[in-house]
């Protein structure tokens, strides 16, 4: 007795599904092409408008009201301290609370609703963050200063602490104002879930024999995780950093919320040069607690100005912010290749 007879395919059948599959890859062909022209597109025009503009004065120079005299120094200052600090706070608190969230913290329902949260957190838009930060960084929910509640409570004015003859005042305000630290730490909060996330797929991504093989070699569980697992995880995880600075690099909404300033003749904490910061070091101290500006504070300046000019000084420090977060990124995926090269599984 046979068995029940199999459907063949029909040349019909054959053709339609061939036609079906050369569809379908011409317009994912066409989806990834014409985003790859738009952007080329762009680039040609920003880059074709900062011409003429992007020079060694427009690096060296600080703002101006005179679009030829007009410089990005500043911002390019305030940038590199405004991700330095975040990055300073958001890589290690997000690659710990991941090893904990991973490796340790039992699987409770407090646990789920903390991953739950941290998931629909990196999804919270940017001005949100810029509120939050705005209201417990630089005004501390109103506990301190002149006019606040614990001021007014106890009768004292409570400004701020770490104090210093030195610089006739204390070098950490509280609340802490519109600062480099205020503007570090709300970038912190905006970019802590994505780094968190990104870090526990790489972990859970680690197979789960590498530890079994160093537990039964008798390491125990810290050994195991900072010898095995976390050398394992790094390409991972940086591409999670990686991704997360760059969002932090070109975040606007929020350093408007905190009240970055827009036009800026000085450095965070007059720290301007190499030179000045050898003959005065205390400035590395200081510089956290000043006001500041960032490279996209002052394209957003820039643009809202009268003078068609200033339009080619927004092209230029458009430039100036692709070619800083390209270094950037192309440094960390440096680093995540090395790290890779290792791996063996």
């Amino acid at each position: 007795m046979s068995g029940p007879e199999q459907p063949t395919s029909t040349p019909k059948l054959r053709a339609s599904g061939k036609k079906d599959s050369w569809f379908f890859a011409f317009i994912c062909w066409l989806a990834t092409w014409s985003s790859v022209v738009v952007l080329i597109v762009l680039l040609g025009a920003v880059t074709y408008q900062a011409v003429g503009w992007l020079d060694w004065q427009f690096l060296t120079s600080f703002d101006s009201r005179r679009p030829e005299k007009a410089g990005i120094l500043s911002g390019i200052l305030g940038t590199l301290w405004l991700i330095g600090l975040t990055s300073l706070f958001s890589v290690p608190i997000g690659i710990g609370a991941a090893i904990y969230l991973e490796e340790y913290a039992p699987d409770t329902f407090l646990t789920r609703i903390i991953r739950t949260n941290l998931a629909n957190l990196a999804g919270v838009p940017s001005i949100v963050y810029g509120i939050l930060g705005l209201t417990a960084f630089v005004r501390m929910f109103g506990l301190f200063g002149q006019e606040g509640y614990l001021s007014r409570a106890l009768g004292v004015s409570i400004e701020g602490f770490f104090w210093s003859d030195h610089y006739n005042g204390y070098l950490i305000p509280l609340p802490f104002g519109r600062v480099v630290m205020a503007g570090a730490m709300t970038l912190t909060l905006l970019i802590l879930p994505v780094i968190i996330i990104a870090s526990q797929e790489a972990l859970r991504a680690v197979p789960p024999s590498i530890r079994h093989a160093s537990l039964a070699l008798g390491a125990t569980r810290w050994q195991t995780i900072w010898f095995q697992v976390l050398p394992a995880s790094i390409p991972g995880i940086m591409t999670g950093v990686i991704l997360s600075i760059s969002r932090a690099i070109g975040e606007t909404a929020p350093l408007v919320m905190l009240g970055a300033m827009t036009f800026v003749y000085f450095a965070p904490g007059d720290v301007d040069s190499l030179g000045y910061l050898a003959e005065h070091p205390e400035g590395l101290v200081k510089a956290p607690f000043d006001t500041f500006t960032a490279i996209p504070i002052q394209i957003f300046n820039w643009v809202r100005q009268a003078k068609a000019e200033f339009k080619n000084v927004a092209a230029a420090g458009i430039v100036v912010l692709l070619f800083i977060l390209l270094l950037l990124n192309a440094v960390a995926v440096y680093l995540r290749y090395r790290s890779s090269r290792h791996l063996h599984w």
